[in-house]
């Protein structure tokens, strides 16, 4: 018997289809990246194109390796942070295996997990992988490292897998990170796409017990980082430290935002992150559509079970007045 196939999750990533839609420039909201990327000295040689990657990544997997005092075999490189959760998910779960999510969160994890023929279960306790998102996806709700630690434990104690994201980590509180942490029972997801805003490059890498990237790397489709995305990353991590200024300057303008936010009746969640999930009186899809008509384009939540909350990540200083504007003029 076939195995039935979930429907699709609904993400963002849409403002091409706006852009085509309206045939006007949008300022877009709805895609949490960081504003004030680390300009990379990239300067792609079409030439390159004529041949094969090295589809074992040794140079990118050494340099990622010494950014973070990893090993190469702990590391695993794709086709983005989504075929990463992919292939993690088809070499850690079978048929008849329990998985837990804490929602609201990304909905890949659960969609990945399920086809990998694993079932949700309600108690952490026995699931074969927990997924944790740190900061969380939409909240912006960050764990600490030993909220984290100690929740690996628990995992470890029952045979598990903690499957962490750490996707905006690098926007956030590094500090709060289990990169350096080596455990069996952890698998730690990271992506250039927020950090460095890249999101047409699809790139993605993940640290785990080398028995594991191993069975990772078995699944993964040869060839699966192009070459321009694998010399772009090899300098992106070489001026990785560059991002500290990153933060700094998102600081600034998070604050800057939630204040205006506030001080237009609207309730933001606490957030650690370079987004905010907020509160609204009204369902969410209906906001969305008044202001794109405005220009600009925020992430309605609706798909992640909150259908009254927009998300609305942190820009630069213009573009978050231009937003709020925008946002004052929508309110009912």
């Amino acid at each position: 018997m076939k195995r039935e196939i979930p429907g699709r999750v609904v993400h963002g990533g849409t403002i091409l289809s706006h852009l085509r839609r309206y045939g006007r420039p949008i300022l877009d909201f709805s895609a949490n990246l960081n504003p004030f990327p680390p300009e990379i000295p990239w300067d792609p040689d079409p030439s390159s194109l004529a041949s094969y990657p090295d589809d074992r990544y040794e140079t990118l997997r050494e340099v990622i390796g010494r950014t973070f005092h990893r090993p190469p075999e702990e590391i695993a490189v794709g086709n983005g942070s989504m075929e990463i959760i992919r292939i993690f998910c088809q070499a850690a779960l079978c048929d008849g295996d329990s998985f837990h999510v804490e929602h609201p969160t990304f909905g890949e994890y659960e969609l990945s997990a399920r086809l990998a023929g694993a079932s949700p279960v309600e108690e952490p306790a026995r699931a074969r992988v927990r997924f944790i998102c740190n900061p969380n996806n939409p909240t912006g709700t960050l764990r600490s490292g030993d909220e984290l630690r100690s929740i690996l434990r628990h995992v470890a104690s029952g045979s598990g897998i903690l499957f962490l994201d750490e996707a905006f980590i690098e926007l956030s509180d590094p500090r709060q990170s289990l990169v350096t942490g080596r455990d069996p029972a952890l698998f730690i997801l990271r992506s250039l796409t927020k950090a460095f805003a890249v999101p047409g490059l699809r790139f993605g890498y993940g640290f785990g017990d080398p028995s594991l990237i191993a069975r990772m790397e078995v699944l993964r489709p040869p060839w699966s980082v192009n070459t321009f995305a694998e010399e772009f990353a090899i300098l992106a991590f070489r001026n990785y430290h560059h991002l500290e200024e990153s933060r700094r300057k998102i600081r600034v303008e998070h604050e800057w935002l939630e204040e205006k936010i506030r001080d237009l009746g609207l309730t933001a969640l606490p957030s650690s992150a370079n987004f905010l999930l907020v509160t609204l009186d009204e369902p969410a899809s209906e906001l969305a559509e008044r202001l794109l008509v405005k220009g600009v384009l925020i992430r309605d939540c609706t798909s992640f079970g909150l259908p009254d909350s927009i998300r609305i990540a942190v820009r630069r200083r213009e573009e978050n007045q231009q937003l709020t504007e925008a946002l004052a003029a929508c309110l009912p």
